[in-house]
């Protein structure tokens, strides 16, 4: 497949094991911002009035605070990472009418796109490309999964409303510079399905190809992802999409995700990606999650040497020196082989 964007991404999967970044989350929690400084007060008094409270909207960030954003890309790069996402998990008009802030959704997207590739510039060299991967959220609404146990049939939100929500938010981030589009922490299929049709619907208008990253999450100990699949359903179910990457992220940590990675390693055809939470939850650490940077990547260095994957990064409370420590051990490893005949179809 011909990409106008991110061409050699391909050949360099195959070539070493790649690194995503870790989490922005994290990063931006530990700056402990009040409500003030997510408004952009003082220097700023565009959000000042705005009715309801902007703490924990990161998004905002891009526009308020971008100088954050952007040191925060620059510390993962510097750590080794050869894709960083744009700060837009959150950053569609579902999601930010929680905030009541749905106008901005292209205007956070447009910013922090140009960012991330800012920073991505800064740090390139021929040797060691870096890329702007391009984050597509879940949004907070389900698509399969009633909001109301007492009436099944209920949705709060509809298929054609995610792919116009999920359309704007891609125009956007390849307007900023995106090379790759990451649709991750996919916890039910149809809003996936719903953002890939967005993309391809924007591919098909601009006459481009952007490679497409697929990351979903596994929720609890069954091996399912929220609306029920099992990995390798979950895979046959957007696989035709021609993915360049599919994974797993978040969630349970690299120790429980392993023997889903394993099952995904198998069915396969195309490169596995993982990048999982620094294992389970701990509200008394630093992070908010138990694993240091050795514990992680001594995990995902198992997975590399055990063939089982292609990229590897970090989720929820992984840092830079999670990043750095990951980076160092799977640079001795080789790419997991798979069976590439997708590749030309």
């Amino acid at each position: 497949m011909l990409y106008t964007r991110g061409a050699n991404l391909p050949q360099l999967l195959k070539d070493r094991i790649l690194v995503l970044d870790g989490a922005m989350g994290t990063m931006i929690q530990q700056r402990k911002l009040n409500e003030q400084q997510y408004r952009g007060l003082p220097e700023s008094t565009r959000f000042e009035n705005h009715a309801i409270d902007l703490k924990g909207n990161n998004e905002l960030l891009n526009i308020t605070h971008p100088e954050i954003i952007l040191d925060i890309h620059r510390q993962y790069l510097a750590a080794g990472a050869d894709l960083i996402e744009t700060n837009t998990f959150g950053a569609t008009t579902i999601a930010q009418d929680d905030y009541k802030m749905p106008e901005l959704a292209r205007e956070m997207n447009l910013a922090a796109a140009k960012l991330a590739k800012q920073a991505c510039d800064e740090f390139s060299t021929p040797d060691k490309p870096r890329f702007v991967a391009g984050a597509v959220g879940p949004t907070p609404k389900t698509a399969s999964i009633s909001p109301d146990v007492n009436d099944p049939a209920v949705r709060n939100v509809t298929f054609e409303q995610l792919r116009q929500a999920y359309k704007e938010q891609v125009e956007a981030l390849y307007e900023g510079g995106a090379d790759v589009f990451l649709v991750e922490t996919i916890f039910d299929t149809l809003n996936a399905k719903a953002a890939l049709f967005a993309i391809d619907e924007f591919f098909e208008e601009k006459q481009v190809r952007l490679p497409i990253m697929i990351s979903g999450t596994v929720t609890d100990a069954s091996g399912r992802i929220l609306s029920g699949q099992t990995v390798e359903a979950f895979w046959n179910s957007l696989r035709h999409a021609k993915p360049l990457t599919f994974g797993l992220n978040c969630a349970l940590g690299a120790t429980l995700m392993r023997p889903y990675i394993a099952e995904l390693a198998k069915v396969c055809d195309v490169a596995v990606s993982c990048y999982p939470n620094a294992g389970l939850p701990n509200p008394m650490s630093d992070t908010g999650f138990d694993e240091t940077p050795e514990m992680t990547s001594r995990l995902l260095d198992e997975f590399s040497k055990d063939g089982l994957v292609n990229l590897v990064g970090g989720c929820c409370g992984t840092t830079p020196a999670h990043i750095k420590a990951i980076a160092d051990a799977v640079a001795k490893r080789s790419s997991r082989r798979w069976n590439a005949y997708k590749e030309s179809v």
